[in-house]
């Protein structure tokens, strides 16, 4: 899997609603805004995280926001 992409990028954040807006969680409000604009689901849970595929600006992706639990 690995080789099928160009760049993989990884947004840091904590878990849960008590988070969801904080400063904590910019990594994870990274990802979600980059899976906006790209139209990509970033919502597959797999390795313990939540993770997408798609194209941002011209390159194959992954995002992925790593969960804990």
């Amino acid at each position: 899997m690995a080789g099928e992409f160009e760049k993989l990028i990884v947004g840091l954040g904590n878990p849960g609603e008590e988070y969801e807006y904080s400063a904590h969680n910019l990594g994870f409000l990274v990802i979600d805004r980059l899976a906006e604009r790209n139209r990509i689901k970033a919502g597959r849970k797999d390795s313990m995280a939540l993770v997408g595929q798609g194209i941002v600006a011209g390159k194959r992706v992954l995002l992925a926001k790593p969960q804990a639990r």
